[in-house]
């Protein structure tokens, strides 16, 4: 299929549907990169949400979303754990802020933003120890925010930080009761064949290019870490008895085969899943439901089959 012209559009008076420049961006480039591609999608005032709380849990800075008509007591509303993405070394809580409203509002859920520590600065697997850290404090407290079941989720880098964290609380007993990810990347080894890494190395976003930069900075001090979880959740020794999940992935997107290649080795382990390739977007589809049809679409999509996951859950 071919790229939805909305979103063919909108790379194009963005800039982003051209190859990269011969010399590669700084780490401040492209964090501003991140920030500014998000403003520009930014239209209308935020979603409107309960109220919004910037805290900090086990000393890493959350912003935590509670929805509108928050019912007191234990068991009310389920609890999210969101991981932002950008390549474990861009975003933040603002470049994510409408993606956690929208889960907020649509989910009628606790939602709570982790800002993690990011690559360069703080290579793997301080990130990921953070992520575990307050997803572990919020199932210990979990009367202090929903109050029911807790889920984890996350986009691109922050897919694969929240299949990491699934995966460590299978390994350590904690209960988790579900997981949303969206275009995640699942693999950082040296040995990958995804064919969509090839197929789509430049032109959509994300590039094949980029997708190595980032590794090289989150692996720099532990490169043999990406040939096994949580680096790189696709290779982990096995996927049994893990939470049920809702993977979606683009059709334009470098991550694609990685990301439904993680959602068959859940299926072959029993896990249920909710997969999705979406024909016509590119990587970063969350962040463009406002200007693309499809984007709006595909979004809604995942967000009411993470909310029917949800709900089924027992409280």
């Amino acid at each position: 299929m071919a790229l939805d012209p909305e979103i063919a559009a909108l790379l194009k008076e963005l800039g982003l549907d051209v190859p990269e420049p011969a010399e590669p961006p700084t780490v401040a480039e492209m964090r501003e990169t991140t920030r500014a591609f998000s403003l520009a999608l930014s239209t209308g005032p935020p979603i409107e949400v309960g109220a919004v709380t910037d805290d900090r849990i086990t000393g890493v800075p959350v912003r935590i979303y509670r929805p509108e008509d928050e019912p007191a007591g234990e068991g009310a509303v389920p609890t999210v754990v969101y991981f932002h993405g950008g390549g474990f070394v861009t975003g933040d809580l603002d470049t994510h802020d409408g993606i956690c409203r929208r889960l907020c509002r649509d989910l009628a859920a606790v939602v709570v933003a982790v800002a993690y520590r990011l690559a360069p600065e703080f290579p793997f697997p301080a990130g990921f120890d953070d992520c575990v850290a307050v997803t572990s404090h919020v199932g210990d407290h979990i009367a202090d925010y929903g109050g029911c079941s807790l889920a984890v989720a996350g986009d691109s880098a922050g897919g694969s930080l929240a299949a990491g964290v699934a995966l460590a609380f299978r390994d350590e007993g904690r209960p988790l009761a579900a997981q949303f990810l969206a275009y995640p990347g699942t693999d950082l080894s040296d040995e990958r064949h995804h064919r969509s890494l090839t197929e789509h190395a430049t032109g959509y976003v994300l590039t094949r290019a980029g997708i190595d930069r980032f590794k090289d900075f989150y692996l720099s001090e532990i490169p043999a870490a990406a040939a096994g979880a949580p680096a790189s959740p696709l290779l982990a020794d096995s996927h049994e008895g893990l939470p049920p999940a809702v993977i979606g992935c683009a059709e334009f997107d470098p991550l694609r085969d990685e990301g439904l290649a993680y959602a068959d080795a859940l299926l072959a382990a029993d896990v249920v899943v909710d997969k999705h390739v979406f024909p016509g977007l590119v990587h970063g589809f969350l962040h463009l439901a406002a200007r693309s049809q499809a984007a709006e679409a595909a979004t809604a999509r995942l967000t009411a089959e993470f909310g029917e996951l949800l709900r089924s859950l027992p409280r």
